[in-house]
C-alpha cells in the first residue's frame, strides 16, 4: 500500500511503536480485555492462511507455523507485530488463571500474571512478526508457568 503522506509522516516519526489504551474506559478491564482481543489483521492473515484464532494455545502454535510473507512488507510488518502481541496477551488472559490486562499511566497494556510477573505481550508480538522468535507458544509456556 503506497499512501504518500504516510511516507512523509514515517521519516518525520519513525514506526509505529505499540499500543496505547487511553480514555475512561482504561481502568474497565472486561472493555479493555474485549478491545485488545480483536487483532483485526492478525485475525484475516490468519484465516487466508486456513487457520482459525479461537483463542487457544493451539491457535498459537498455528501462528508459529505461518510462512512469514508479512515481513516483505514494511506497511503491514508492525501493525500485524501488534496483533500478534495482542492475541497472545489475549491467549493468556483467557487461559491462564490469575492473568488480567494492567494498563500503564503510559497507556500500554502488558499482561499481569498472577505470580505479580508481567508480560511484554505487545513487544514479544512485534519481536515474532519481524524474526520469528521468540515463537508465541513459546511465550505462552513461559508465562502458564509463571
Amino acid at each position: 500500500m503506497n499512501i504518500p503522506f504516510l511516507d512523509n509522516w514515517r521519516k518525520r516519526y519513525g514506526p509505529s511503536r505499540g499500543v496505547a489504551v487511553m480514555g475512561e474506559d482504561s481502568h474497565d478491564a472486561e472493555g479493555v480485555a474485549q478491545l485488545l482481543s480483536e487483532c483485526e489483521l492478525l485475525r484475516a492473515q490468519a484465516g487466508a492462511a486456513g487457520i482459525e484464532l479461537d483463542d487457544t494455545v493451539e491457535s498459537l502454535a498455528a501462528l508459529d507455523q505461518l510462512l512469514p510473507l508479512w515481513r516483505d512488507d514494511p506497511e503491514i510488518l508492525p501493525w500485524l507485530g501488534n496483533d500478534a502481541g495482542l492475541y497472545l496477551g489475549t491467549v493468556v488472559v483467557r487461559t491462564v488463571p490469575g492473568a488480567r490486562w494492567q494498563v500503564w499511566p503510559s497507556g500500554r497494556p502488558v499482561v499481569r500474571l498472577a505470580s505479580g510477573r508481567e508480560l511484554d505481550a505487545v513487544e514479544a508480538g512485534r519481536e515474532w512478526a519481524l524474526s520469528g522468535t521468540p515463537e508465541l507458544s513459546q511465550m505462552y509456556a513461559e508465562a502458564s508457568e509463571a
